[in-house]
């Protein structure tokens, strides 16, 4: 038997929306879906691969949605990043009952469910070949969680922002509402903030183009999908330099 080659990536940030988490519910978590996120975790663990993960809050809380209807900003964002702590807690718990060791990290202070984010030790836990899920964002309102994916996988120098979406990648028009569109197989991160394209936020691509960390945008509810993209397959879109 052929031995698997090896990664193309060594330490990945694997960014999740809150939503991933759903499945066909319109609120709140599906363990059925969490479960099968973490056997494709578990699946990239096995090959060596450093894993990190930043989870959004939107299937509990959307900040911004709360505060177009009215509520204060920064605390509807707190609320928010409350949420994902949720999300964090469930994926870990998922994760571990597939025999991944995991640690959740986060950015606001929780000592009774998590560990206060520390970068040293947050780079340390995944030297150890443990899964980090980071909670809670930045910690601060006003930033969104793809802007904590990004800041995150600066700090733990991770090779590849990995965001797993409901589409195969990066398409010139919504192809849920638009059958026409088309797909980028690479696209820059100044074509991504020039054409409004929703791949993350304006922040986030701007810190990954100023580190010239790349982004693959792939379908995350294709099992095996992670597998792929760490395997260096063609999946999804590619923001390059």
């Amino acid at each position: 038997m052929a031995a698997s080659p090896p990664p193309a990536y060594k330490r990945v940030l694997l960014k999740l929306s809150g939503e991933a988490l759903l499945g066909d519910a319109s609120y709140g978590i599906d363990p059925a879906v969490a479960t099968r996120i973490a056997k494709d975790i578990a699946d990239i663990q096995s090959m060596g691969v450093e894993t990190a993960i930043v989870i959004g809050g939107g299937n509990i809380f959307r900040g911004v949605a709360a505060s177009a209807r009215g509520m204060d900003r920064a605390t509807a964002d707190y609320m928010g990043m409350l949420a994902t702590v949720i999300n964090a807690l469930a994926l870990q718990d998922a994760l571990e009952q597939q025999g991944v060791v995991t640690r959740v990290v986060t950015a606001i202070e929780m000592r009774a469910v998590a560990e206060p984010f520390i970068r040293r030790r947050a780079i340390r836990h995944l030297e150890k070949g443990r899964v980090v899920v980071f909670g809670a964002g930045t910690g601060n309102p006003f930033f969104s969680t793809d802007t904590a994916a990004a800041l995150r996988a600066m700090e733990i120098k991770a090779d590849v922002i990995l965001k797993g979406t409901k589409v195969d990648g990066i398409y010139d028009a919504d192809p849920m509402l638009n059958p026409g569109a088309s797909r980028f197989e690479r696209i820059s991160y100044l074509q991504v903030l020039e054409q409004g394209l929703k791949v993350m936020d304006a922040t986030a691509i701007s810190l990954c183009m100023d580190n010239r960390l790349p982004i693959v945008v792939f379908n995350l509810r294709t099992p095996g999908n992670i597998k792929r993209a760490i395997a260096g397959e063609r999946v999804g879109s590619l923001v390059t330099a």
